[in-house]
């Protein structure tokens, strides 16, 4: 599946993501650095093993990425929301946690993140109940569905 989102493309996948793209996310981010060549297939094997990913493509430069692990039913876990920097601070990171959501819109979500990062997730809807768990934050979409009538 794909999406168009600020003349940017967001693809809908696990397979077929090119590691050397996600690498160079990684070390935008300062989350990898001189990985050896036969470490690279991590980069690649990583959305592989994922339930659900997005990736953000502007041409045909990968900018920006997210993947999820999840049972399906209950509960998701973000992973990986990582923007290239000179695209930060265009709504892009909201529109994939917004994507993300959809995808168990009444389930419980988390994040795995830096604490750094609490405030983005907090304008996602997430809350943040203690900062010093440092790296946790939460959705949960039973609040939503009590809201839309569901349980």
């Amino acid at each position: 599946m794909y999406q168009y989102f600020n003349g940017l493309v967001i693809r809908e996948g696990t397979e077929g993501v090119p590691a050397d793209y996600v690498e160079a996310l990684f070390e935008d981010a300062g989350w990898a650095r001189n990985t050896p060549s036969w470490q690279k297939e991590k980069f690649s094997l990583i959305f592989e093993n994922s339930t659900w990913a997005y990736t953000v493509w502007d041409q045909n430069k990968m900018i920006g990425m997210v993947r999820v692990l999840s049972d399906k039913i209950m509960a998701a876990t973000i992973m990986d929301l990582v923007i290239l920097s000179e695209y930060r601070g265009k709504g892009i990171g909201k529109k994939l946690v917004e994507l993300c959501v959809q995808k168990l819109p009444h389930g419980d979500w988390f994040a795995h993140t830096s604490a750094n990062n609490f405030s983005f997730y907090e304008k996602c809807g997430f809350e943040v109940k203690d900062l010093a768990q440092n790296g946790t934050c939460a959705y949960y979409g039973y609040i939503q569905a009590r809201k839309d009538g569901h349980r």
